[in-house]
């Protein structure tokens, strides 16, 4: 019965010595989870404004609007691409880096060749790998067919000799 209780005290001691010093393959430096959340990094990119409403506009007649962003960060800004979601909206932007501090524009075009509403996106990428996504939209309205109606007080000043 001795061995038996000796052989218990063994193994128990055994178990309690390596969990009581327990430093071998424990890292006691590890931070909380806390401390382990990254501090967000802010985007440099700012933009005035994500969207832009054209509101009604002429079918046929393309139509404009320019995007201002900043540099909000501390050093330079580059725009890798400026790209629409279609063919129909043409993005115009600068190569050059946007030194920290300054701004700069990216004009976006609109060719409303088709009637009714429309909603695009151009999604910007910038810093290589970051990019954010601007808007338009609008309603296209349906240009009159045929040329414009014969104006009388054209005719009469061709008649009329000065």
């Amino acid at each position: 019965m001795k061995k038996i209780i000796l052989l218990g005290l063994a193994f128990g001691f055994a178990t309690i010595l390596p969990a009581q010093t327990g430093h071998e393959g424990h890292d006691h430096d590890v931070p909380n989870k806390q401390e382990q959340q990254k501090v967000p990094v802010e985007d440099p990119l700012q933009l005035k404004e994500t969207e832009h409403d054209f509101s009604k506009i002429p079918q046929g007649k393309p139509v404009y609007y320019s995007f201002e962003i900043k540099n909000a960060g501390k050093t330079a800004l580059k725009l890798d691409n400026v790209q629409a979601s279609c063919g129909c909206t043409t993005p115009e932007w600068s190569q050059e880096p946007i030194a920290p501090g300054t701004t700069a524009q990216i004009k976006v075009g609109y060719n409303a060749a088709a009637e009714g509403v429309f909603d695009k996106f151009i999604t910007i990428t910038y810093n290589s790998n970051q990019s954010k996504q601007i808007r338009i939209k609008g309603t296209v309205w349906k240009a009159p067919e045929g040329s414009a109606p014969a104006n009388a007080s054209i005719d009469f000043l061709k008649k009329q000799s000065f």
